[in-house]
């Protein structure tokens, strides 16, 4: 698999737990159509993550939320007809609080909404990488994301040494 000249994409999901239930989208567009996954999409340029989790999740169902958090990470790697790797999109997932859910309806690109028990989520027709979140989320009781420490190496072309942070 050579992931020379692919497409990386960042998308977000927007993760609503309420009384037990979580809200799922059925997907109108591929990749997945027809299948249910977390309210979510692209992140548009100059968008912060949270920001972007919001703004899907209002256009996608008319729920108004409050962004917690990021709670959990997945690379999705979309393949072509031919075995090779087309798109790959980086997943991020953000628990939301919801503010008001009086205008739950599908819109955009879902073709329906729904608000599903958690304990029977896995028994739906979801996307792979919402069927991962949730067999991740109902087997450990909770997805998280440990913090990681990051270390950037620099080249200075002026004096051709490295410098580590």
């Amino acid at each position: 698999m050579c992931l020379l000249g692919a497409l990386i994409k960042v998308g977000v999901g927007a993760v609503v737990i309420k009384d037990g239930k979580v809200l799922l989208v059925k997907r109108r567009n591929p990749p997945s159509a027809n299948k249910w996954s977390l309210p979510g999409g692209h992140v548009e340029p100059g968008e912060g993550i949270l920001e972007a989790a919001v703004r899907e999740l209002e256009e996608e169902t008319g729920v108004i939320g409050k962004p917690l958090g990021i709670i959990d990470l997945t690379d999705l790697f979309v393949m072509n007809e031919k075995g090779e790797l087309a798109i790959r999109y980086v997943i991020i997932d953000v628990l939301v609080k919801p503010i008001s859910m009086e205008s739950l309806s599908p819109s955009s690109d879902a073709l329906e909404a729904a608000l599903v028990p958690i304990d029977r989520v896995l028994e739906m027709d979801l996307t792979p990488s919402t069927r991962r979140f949730f067999e991740k989320l109902l087997s450990r009781g909770i997805c998280s994301i440990e913090p990681s420490k990051v270390w950037i190496t620099e080249y200075f072309q002026s004096t051709n040494t490295i410098r580590s942070h």
